[in-house]
């Protein structure tokens, strides 16, 4: 009798990335060439593409057909399984944008081997950006997917951002994928992330996913907002303006 081995394109523990590596190192500095000394800045914030390729594609495509956006962030979540392939395809379709991008580092993308791979991909799921004069501070908050002895959010991270706070930023911004009090962040941790993020000056707002639905809540009923985009199945994604106003923010569908 004889048997015929199934062969596969990837597998669970597959880490083995090709393709456009290290993009962060590439799109920080242009992202912060590109803002430089602007005194208003526009960015789009797309979420929680997993599975919907299609829709993925379709909102590159709206995004590129304007001519007023900055930068583009990916609030995380693209991969449902953490496998290479889901990945790679993601990031093929971001590589379509006209301007620079970011991702954030999601609750699936931290799945077996998946935080391996993002690294290979984009670089510390812990980073930080100036656009114009706002700082960007992006955590990982997936506390659920980490062991308990694992610094998650890296706090030790967010004390070194707030002493060398960039001179040319005065106002901030809270990204992430999961907000503080889901379940991915809970309990104190939930309460000393955003304690701590209060301590950065002049933050402006708190923008995630993870939730699938376009919400916003004043969490700790301290005036902060925290606004969650809706998933790319919805066919929509959110823009902010923040210039010497404050920001704005809106839903644009595809």
């Amino acid at each position: 009798m004889l048997f015929m081995a199934c062969q596969t394109e990837y597998h669970a523990y597959d880490t083995d990335v090709s393709g456009a590596k290290d993009i962060h190192s590439r799109n920080i500095p242009r992202i912060e060439e590109l803002c430089a000394g602007k005194g208003e800045i526009r960015f789009a914030f797309l979420s929680d593409t997993q599975r919907w390729y299609d829709e993925a594609e379709d909102a590159v495509r709206s995004i590129n057909q304007r001519t007023d956006i900055d930068f583009v962030v990916h609030g995380g979540d693209m991969s449902d399984w953490s496998l290479r392939d889901e990945f790679e395809r993601q990031r093929d379709i971001l590589e379509g944008l006209k301007v620079p991008y970011v991702v954030i580092i999601g609750n699936h993308d931290c799945l077996v081997t998946g935080e391996i791979v993002y690294r290979k991909l984009f670089g510390d799921p812990h980073f930080a950006f100036t656009a114009g004069d706002v700082r960007f501070v992006c955590a990982n908050t997936n506390a659920l997917e980490y062991n308990p002895s694992k610094p998650v959010p890296d706090f030790d991270f967010l004390e070194r951002e707030l002493t060398s706070f960039p001179a040319e930023a005065r106002r901030t911004v809270a990204l992430m994928h999961a907000a503080p009090h889901s379940e991915q962040l809970y309990g104190e941790k939930a309460d000393q992330y955003h304690a701590t993020m209060r301590r950065f000056p002049n933050l402006l707002v708190a923008i995630h996913g993870h939730g699938h639905s376009y919400e916003i809540h004043d969490i700790f009923e301290d005036g902060l907002l925290y606004i969650q985009a809706d998933c790319i199945e919805k066919r929509n994604y959110l823009v902010f303006t923040i210039n010497e106003e404050g920001y704005t923010h809106e839903q644009v569908f595809f």
